[in-house]
């Protein structure tokens, strides 16, 4: 493959600077020999509509969008799939065969994956979920976990009102939304707790709740990944569950646009996990 005819494809956001996709996609782009290229762009709100419409001009395939572009991307893209409709963002814009520009969220595939990747005999038929957090990432397992069977998702959030906004906008009657202070009874003969706040994440507040209700058979998600052990993870280990790290779900969420982009399905595996961990330090 000539210089010309190199593949691009990129991720939107402000700040930018932090993220760990070029890493990401450059390891892939390395490991499978790909003429291509990824690389991460500082885009202000205001600026995102501009870029979008050149792309093609740009020679970009498509890129990942992250905040703050989840949802005023929805107005700037030709098509929505219904995911991304039922999550209330997008994540991953692509060209279509047609040459449409197609908006599309992956992070509910990523939690899904990373989740029966680790544990290999979860299904969620018949489980009840506790989600801590209320905001985009929430939506996405929210309704991952739903579309996948399961029987009941109580959610608590710090702000109530945000938790029963969510709730109203998927419009699930299996969501069951419950008070913060009552995060700890929520706990009781849940399968699956899953944090998607930002506490315990470095620089943040910790997160504080006690496991004392949570039955041993069930599993702990926590969607940070920097620390990779959080402390709710090094407590749930302690009591003896079994545990979900965060970063599993960052790389599995990734899969989808390469494929997309690259024409190539990559591979989400130990040494690519231990790659990205060395970015952290």
């Amino acid at each position: 493959m000539t210089e010309e005819n190199k593949l691009f494809a990129g991720v939107v956001g402000d700040p930018i600077a932090h993220s760990l996709s070029p890493y990401l996609h450059g390891y892939w782009l390395r490991k499978y020999d790909i003429n291509g290229g990824y690389s991460a762009f500082h885009v202000p709100e205001d600026k995102l509509s501009e870029f979008l419409a050149n792309l093609k001009e740009n020679n970009l395939r498509g890129v990942n969008l992250t905040v703050p572009h989840k949802e005023s991307a929805f107005d700037l893209v030709d098509r929505v799939e219904p995911i991304a409709q039922k999550i209330g963002a997008i994540n991953t814009v692509y060209f279509d065969t047609d040459g449409k520009l197609i908006g599309t969220n992956t992070d509910g595939y990523g939690f899904l994956k990373h989740l029966k990747q680790t544990i290999t005999d979860w299904t969620s038929q018949n489980m009840t979920g506790v989600v801590l957090g209320a905001g985009g990432a929430a939506r996405a397992v929210i309704v991952s976990l739903l579309e996948d069977g399961i029987n009941e998702i109580r959610l608590c959030n710090r702000t109530a009102s945000r938790a029963e906004n969510l709730a109203r906008d998927i419009g699930d009657k299996r969501i069951k939304v419950k008070r913060w202070e009552d995060r700890e009874d929520a706990l009781c003969d849940a399968d699956l707790l899953v944090n998607v706040t930002t506490l315990g994440m470095i620089g943040q507040k910790p997160l504080e709740i006690n496991l004392e209700n949570l039955p041993d058979g069930a599993v702990v998600y926590d969607i940070v990944y920097n620390p990779i052990e959080t402390n709710l993870i090094k407590r749930a280990k302690l009591k003896g569950n079994k545990t979900v790290d965060g970063l599993g779900m960052l790389l599995h969420q990734a899969v989808p646009g390469f494929e997309k982009w690259f024409g190539r399905k990559a591979e989400v595996d130990e040494a690519l996990a231990h790659f990205l961990l060395g970015k952290l330090k």
